[in-house]
């Protein structure tokens, strides 16, 4: 039952001495999630240690704004729900195919071009959603789930390419991090919600401890900095386009299914068309203002989903004092320089627990639906093609140039683009037309 005027109403007023550490708490579910993409790419790409601080300092500022636009909606844009939004970890994938071969401003102005598609999308909301159905969505997070866990054990090592890459130190800290998260998974409330969080800052102590920290970074940065837009130059590629473009789509289908989440979980109810539509649209410019500067592109978070189920805190004013603090930490550099001298090997400590989850969030989802001759052969070809060339990229090297790009090395775009297909194009049985036809 709602109970006014309390963090369970969605638009109650709460007090400040009680909205501060519940908004703060869903911030903690998220806050190595919006960092750590650009620390992944930026590390894959080996950029400059300078340049990723300022990237770091931007996301923060970017998920803390587009935030505040989902809770209080401008126009059309904006759900008015309580959704936390962040540097989504599902383009991590497409983002290391792109900039390996184009550069990281080939990745913002393709980011730019799909955020723009996105925008569109939410406003042809409600026909699309019969082209996405459950059995679509599972099997584009399952194939994010596991094209990402590479890079999490890449992490855990030390990093690609570091020269004590699996040394008994990395391996030390990435395996404290995990225990120090199953630890505190045990408990309830914000001990469990922290968890990562906490992992993490008992992991960086560590490494901290085995002399594994050069401090130099931190100690030049200001305290005080504003964000700094258009950081690199946007630069316009057709192929690194298309595939970014696909990408977009699978992530408009993730969002429409949390924002289903959250008002089943948090409210009891389906989500409204101008819930959808709104959602999505926000995703869209929160994705083109992210480009603008330099930060990959911004979806709904799915850790506070989760969150908003377990708890059943709604309360948009709560949520807004956890966006305005992202607010606040992305006008401080020098916090910014601690997270990017942070030894990659604790970072991957708590990347093998998240991508993992993601994975099992999709198979928790598959297993929702009926896995009969039919569904059984799109999940069977979606997943053996798409993460199957996914993980062996040179069997499309005597295709096209544009298909090796856009399918090769990114298991995501097959696994969706296949799924899509087959679930168009298979008959389904009678019991499933019924059910459709019900609905």
């Amino acid at each position: 039952m709602e109970k006014k005027g309390s963090v369970y109403e969605l638009d109650g007023r709460v007090e400040l001495k009680r909205a501060i550490p519940l908004g703060i708490q869903h911030v903690l579910a998220m806050f190595l999630g919006n960092i750590s993409p650009l620390i992944i790419v930026c590390g894959l790409l080996e950029m400059d240690a300078g340049l990723k601080s300022m990237l770091i300092q931007n996301a923060m500022f970017v998920a803390g704004l587009v935030t505040l636009i989902q809770l209080y909606p401008i126009g059309p844009v904006g759900a008015r729900l309580p959704i936390v939004m962040g540097t989504s970890s599902g383009f991590i994938g497409t983002a290391k195919a792109i900039g390996a071969q184009y550069g990281y401003g080939a990745i913002l102005g393709a980011s730019l071009v799909g955020a723009v598609l996105e925008m569109v999308l939410g406003f042809f909301i409600k026909p699309l959603k019969k082209l996405f159905p459950p059995i679509v969505t599972s099997l584009v997070i399952i194939s994010i789930g596991l094209s990402l866990l590479p890079v999490g054990i890449k992490y855990f090592g030390g990093g690609a390419g570091a020269e004590d890459f699996g040394s008994l130190n990395h391996l030390l800290v990435g395996t404290t991090v995990i225990i120090v998260i199953l630890v505190f998974k045990q408990f309830k409330g914000f001990l469990n919600d922290s968890s990562i969080l906490i992992g993490i800052i008992v992991g960086y102590i560590l490494a901290i401890c085995l002399g594994m920290v050069d401090f130099t970074q931190v100690k030049e940065s200001a305290w005080i900095s504003l964000p700094h837009p258009m950081v690199v130059p946007f630069e316009f590629n057709m192929q690194a386009i298309i595939a970014m473009g696909i990408m977009f789509i699978a992530t408009t289908v993730e969002t429409v299914g949390d924002i289903s989440g959250i008002t089943n979980g948090g409210l009891d109810r389906e989500p409204t068309d101008r819930e959808l539509s709104g959602g999505v649209m926000a995703d869209g410019v929160g994705s083109l203002v992210a480009a603008v500067f330099g930060v990959l592109p911004n979806t709904s978070f799915s850790q506070n989903v989760g969150l908003v189920t377990v708890t059943k805190i709604v309360n948009r004013f709560v949520i807004m004092t956890g966006a305005i603090f992202l607010i606040l930490c992305g006008f401080c550099p020098k916090l910014s320089a601690l997270f990017s001298v942070m030894p990659q090997s604790v970072l991957g400590g708590a990347a093998v627990i998240m991508f993992a989850m993601i994975l099992v969030s999709g198979l928790q989802s598959l297993s929702r639906e009926k896995l009969d001759g039919r569904n059984g052969l799109i999940v069977a070809l979606a997943i053996g093609l798409g993460v199957g060339i996914g993980n062996v990229p040179e069997v499309l090297a005597q295709c096209p140039a544009w298909v090796s790009n856009i399918f090769a090395q990114n298991g995501i775009i097959m696994t969706f683009v296949i799924a899509t297909v087959l679930n168009l194009i298979l008959p389904k049985n009678k019991d499933d037309q019924k059910e459709e036809a019900t609905a």
